[in-house]
């Protein structure tokens, strides 16, 4: 059975690991096909596979795409998408535009909550000045003390209504299917059972996501709980998608799953990868 890992980040956008780096650990981990799915940008994809290559794994472009719904930020994989694809780099390109204005914003808030120069700190771990991210906020927030780790900084300061939380308008469902489409990619929800809706929400968001021409989910991912493994393959199987797995890895030891202890697909569902190889 192939080891398939579909979504990690490297430091392009909110990984710490360049992309050839983050490459050579997913292989030493066992992993056999990979994909790197930055936030927003795909300048990471032909060093990405070079190095894939390199270490012996079949090699996936993808990106992940941050859009809003229904007032949240959900988040769409591209996957076996043409990086270069006009349409998707202008699009991703307007995508991290208001970044920088949010982080500042983002600055001032915890400013205000008794952390100063978070700004400046967050910078520290930045590596591509366009998409400075929460992320960033927090592994700098970490580092001065403030917080044990990651997710307790989520839980005390940058999630929705706590001091350091400033939303913004992404790209719309739609636009984020149509690039993925255009650029010759399939269209997957990442971590559904992460987004905060209810069951009809979900199965609005599902619908809506069908009809734009999605095609999948993920189903087994690090961002995900291990009782809701069968719950998302159970909701593939219902609206006809395909299933994905990624850990969503960012960093060793960050992450929640890494690369060597996320379980295979359920047997009942249909891999995105299966006409693949």
């Amino acid at each position: 059975m192939l080891n398939v890992d579909l979504h990690c980040h490297s430091n392009i956008s909110d990984g710490v690991l360049a992309p050839a780096a983050v490459a050579a650990y997913a292989r030493k981990a066992g992993v056999d096909v990979w994909a790197l799915t930055d936030h927003d940008e795909v300048s990471g994809v032909a060093a990405a596979r070079a190095a894939a290559v390199e270490q012996g794994m079949r090699f996936v472009p993808g990106v992940e795409i941050s859009i809003t719904w229904a007032g949240e930020t959900v988040h769409i994989v591209g996957l076996q998408i043409d990086a270069d694809n006009a349409a998707l780099v202008r699009g991703l390109a307007a995508t991290r535009s208001g970044r920088d204005a949010r982080g500042r914003e983002i600055a001032a808030q915890l400013a205000l909550a008794g952390i100063p120069g978070a700004y400046e700190g967050a910078l520290q771990f930045v590596a591509n000045p366009d998409l400075m991210s929460r992320t960033h906020f927090a592994r700098y927030i970490v580092d001065c003390g403030k917080c044990a780790n990651i997710p307790e900084v989520f839980r005390k300061y940058l999630s929705e209504g706590k001091p350091g939380y400033v939303e913004h308008r992404w790209a719309s469902l739609g636009e984020a299917v149509g690039w993925i489409r255009g650029a010759g990619g399939v269209a997957v929800i990442a971590h559904p059972g992460r987004y905060r809706f209810s069951d009809t929400a979900q199965g609005a968001l599902f619908d809506e996501f069908k009809q734009l021409g999605g095609a999948a989910i993920e189903v087994v991912t690090g961002s995900h709980s291990p009782h809701q493994y069968p719950e998302y393959a159970a909701l593939a199987n219902a609206y006809g998608f395909l299933a994905s797995r990624g850990t969503d890895f960012h960093a060793p030891g960050e992450s929640r799953v890494d690369f060597s202890q996320l379980p295979p697909l359920p047997s009942n569902v249909t891999p995105v990868w299966h006409d693949w190889f």
